[in-house]
């Protein structure tokens, strides 16, 4: 049981100091009479504090969209105070755990805040409107805006927001007066809304006013919403004892998505005293080193004022005291101002004073190139900007000035300092720089001339394959060739005309192709810094390349290994010793370097021919190989008339065949057919140029008739074609028509006379059978005729 009570009771305490680190919130606790009476105001010297309207969302019970909170013990900046809300007042405690996203029947939004925000399409809308009297000349009080569309690293948060406003109007008058929107980003015209107080999105907004954002809220937070601004204090100027309007109301945009809440701290609205914006460095109006500031208030009747510098008392003025209600700021700090007004109320002011230091800058002296040597010429006054400011990116010069007293009073700047003519040699300009915070220092500019004339050589460019007389030169070569003559990190650029040059246009890029043929003057401008050298001439030059012949192939009869072959670079219209030679076999360098090569190697060989200009040309020349033909074998197959020759050959050339003459005509094919009886002398010839190569050759013929009458014609009958050099028969049986052998032949002697036993036989068809040695056998018939 002891057990069951101890639990029950640390229970009961994570509960409590749970609830604790939350807001609390109630909508019945106070009337809209007392919320805006006794918890925002809370004031005596603020009168005839009457409750007008009230508006919000119908949920069906007591719930409301409006209501006090207490935040007492939190971390909420606000101890208690009144709150309004686009949802229901019950989802504005934390932690922040769940969307707050409420909406309800018939909740509509509002056309004064639409027209005053140049917004539409509000719902949502909480409106309390009430009436007062001040006796002071302004009133502010503090408030905090917090919403569910501050997403963090959401690029929704640059699109979306909800829409609240503080309107504020006089009572009296006439006809209907225009509210004033007093809940605006601190010093601007600008509403506060979750699209302008934000930290940005990254790779989707920038930040807008962040220094005016709060925190994004993690789930421990004591209000149930995303995101909140910092403390924020909305002022309103007012007539003293006149009746004013004021309509606070806030509303979803569009639709109910994403709720939004407005904070409004208990006891904030109170009398104030305008002391003037802040003077912050951040907001670019910050008080200059060594100038002075007076804070002036103005309260009607005859205030004492209390003056104090970061809560001390600085300066006290009685009432009725003359010209009071000033005091001289000569250093940075928070300022506040106690005005004790009539029935002992008391108005506040405060405004925070900083101190900008002013530019550090530097007197500088501008060189511009003089074309004429007269001492006048034309100056970008701007380009003076890095040495007068000493390169600090955040200063900026205004204006240029031709008189120091001009530029104090800032009156009369230069209207050209772009281009900015000189009256006198060495003149003197006055420049306005400034910082952030718009304080001021006064440089003088020297205007100074240069006439520097640079000796530069012709720049030579090597003309292309076509003969045209253009070419792209390297300008930066130009670089290289002066470098004795310029100061040491001086940049460079070219221009095609001289105005060009001078003025900074146009500038050509290093590779640059001419325009006009063989022969172009363009313009090259040097600075020193920020300070011009010279503007000088440079003459590009075309001149050509070696021409020379065509790429070809060349071929190397491998059959004479280790001979070689000469081939040449190949110059045209020259004398090949004018040039410079060098040689790649297969695209490795070699050490050849002459006007030809003797190779021996398959493959390709690249001459680079090279002028005493530098300009280079290059041809290719293919080694391929060839060789003089192997005659393998010569196939004579059949007796003439009906034959065929076949001439078998190896080797690595490109052949033709021709019979008997060595200049002859030659055929592709390697075979001759119907050849008569005799012997031959075939040619083989590489068209490569490799050696002829000849070999004889036989073709066997048989006389079809002989007449053995002792005349000398045709007395024998024998085999044509055979010889000692060509013994091709075996032999040769001679028959009688009634195939009888009558002899046999043999190559001792293959001649028969026609006889038989030493007698004459008779005219007639005698048969033969002739054997070969490689075993072919021929036969056929002859006539005998007396």
């Amino acid at each position: 049981m002891k057990v069951k009570s101890i639990s029950l009771i640390i229970a009961l305490l994570f509960t409590l100091l749970n609830s604790a680190q939350n807001i609390s919130v109630d909508s019945q606790l106070y009337t809209p009479q007392q919320l805006i009476e006794d918890i925002l105001i809370d004031s005596n010297c603020i009168d005839n504090v009457v409750v007008t309207n009230v508006s919000g969302g119908n949920f069906n019970s007591a719930e409301q969209s409006y209501g006090f909170f207490d935040a007492s013990g939190t971390t909420f900046p606000f101890e208690s105070g009144l709150v309004l809300s686009t949802g229901r007042l019950q989802n504005v405690p934390g932690p922040n755990t769940s969307i707050s996203d409420d909406n309800a029947s018939g909740w509509g939004g509002d056309t004064d805040l639409e027209n005053v925000l140049n917004e539409s399409g509000t719902i949502n809308a909480t409106i309390l409107e009430f009436d007062f009297t001040s006796v002071a000349s302004q009133i502010s009080f503090r408030y905090v805006f917090a919403s569910e569309e501050y997403q963090e690293g959401n690029s929704n948060s640059c699109l979306y927001s909800d829409l609240f406003g503080f309107l504020i109007r006089p009572t009296s008058g006439t006809g209907q007066i225009e509210y004033e929107n007093i809940a605006l980003v601190p010093d601007t015209n600008t509403p506060v809304k979750a699209t302008t107080v934000t930290p940005g999105v990254s790779g989707s907004c920038p930040p807008l006013n962040e220094t005016y954002f709060g925190s994004y809220n993690d789930s421990n937070a004591p209000i149930n919403f995303n995101g909140q601004t910092a403390v924020l204090t909305a002022i309103a100027n007012v007539v003293p004892n006149e009746t004013y309007h004021v309509k606070l109301v806030i509303a979803d945009e569009q639709n109910y998505r994403y709720d939004s809440v407005v904070f409004l701290e208990a006891g904030s609205f109170q009398l104030s005293t305008d002391m003037g914006p802040n003077r912050l460095i951040a907001t670019q109006n910050a008080v200059c080193e060594g100038e002075t500031l007076e804070l002036s208030v103005n309260e009607s009747g005859a205030p004492s004022y209390d003056w104090f510098k970061d809560g001390i008392l600085v300066d006290s003025q009685p009432s009725g005291c003359v010209n009071c209600g000033t005091y001289t700021v000569t250093e940075a700090g928070t300022y506040t101002v106690e005005v004790g007004l009539a029935n002992g109320c008391i108005s506040y002011g405060e405004v925070v004073i900083e101190y900008s230091p002013l530019p550090v800058v530097s007197d500088a002296v501008l060189i511009e190139c003089d074309i004429n040597q007269d001492g006048l010429t034309t100056f970008n006054l701007f380009e003076a900007s890095a040495d007068i400011t000493n390169n600090d990116n955040d200063l900026n010069i205004r204006d240029f000035f031709l008189a120091e007293a001009e530029a104090l009073s800032y009156t009369n700047p230069i209207s050209n300092p772009q281009n900015f003519d000189n009256s006198v040699a060495s003149q003197i300009v006055y420049a306005f720089v400034i910082n952030d915070a718009n304080c001021y220092e006064i440089a003088e500019v020297e205007l100074q001339t240069s006439n520097n004339m640079l000796i530069i050589p012709d720049l030579l460019g090597c003309d292309g394959d076509i003969v045209d007389g253009f070419s792209d030169f390297n300008l930066s070569d130009i670089e290289v060739a002066i470098q004795n003559q310029i100061p040491l990190g001086a940049s460079l650029d070219f221009y095609e005309t001289e105005d060009d040059a001078f003025n900074e246009s146009n500038a050509l890029p290093n590779t640059y192709e001419n325009t006009m043929v063989d022969f172009q003057t363009i313009y090259v401008k040097v600075k020193n810094g920020n300070q011009c050298f010279s503007i000088s001439t440079v003459n590009l030059s075309v001149v050509y390349t070696p021409l020379l012949e065509a790429d070809e192939t060349v071929y190397y009869c491998t059959n004479l290994y280790p001979e070689t072959v000469r081939i040449l670079g190949g110059v045209l219209n020259d004398l090949p010793n004018n040039y410079y030679y060098e040689w790649l076999f297969n695209g490795q360098s070699t050490s050849v370097n002459t006007t030809f090569n003797e190779v021996n190697e398959i493959g390709d060989y690249t001459v680079i021919v090279t002028d005493p200009n530098g300009c280079s040309s290059s041809r290719i020349i293919t080694v391929s190989p060839s060789s003089s033909a192997i005659i393998e074998n010569i196939s004579v197959e059949g007796a003439a008339p009906n034959n065929t020759v076949t001439i078998n050959v190896s080797g690595d050339g490109d052949y033709e065949f021709a019979l008997d003459d060595v200049n002859g005509d030659y055929q592709q094919s390697n075979v001759f057919t119907n050849l008569n009886e005799g012997f031959y002398t075939v040619y083989v010839k590489d068209n490569n140029g490799c050696e002829i190569l000849e070999q004889e050759i036989s073709v066997l013929g048989f006389p079809k008739f002989f007449t053995p009458n002792a005349d000398g014609d045709y007395d024998i009958w024998t085999v044509i074609g055979e010889n000692p050099q060509f013994s091709l028969v075996e032999t040769v049986q001679i028959f009688n028509r009634y195939g009888k052998l009558i002899t046999v032949l043999n190559p001792s002697n293959l001649a028969w006379d026609g006889t038989l036993n030493g007698t004459d036989l008779p005219s007639d068809d005698y048969w033969f059978v002739t054997r070969l040695l490689d075993g072919k056998q021929y036969t056929g018939h002859f006539a005998l005729k007396r």
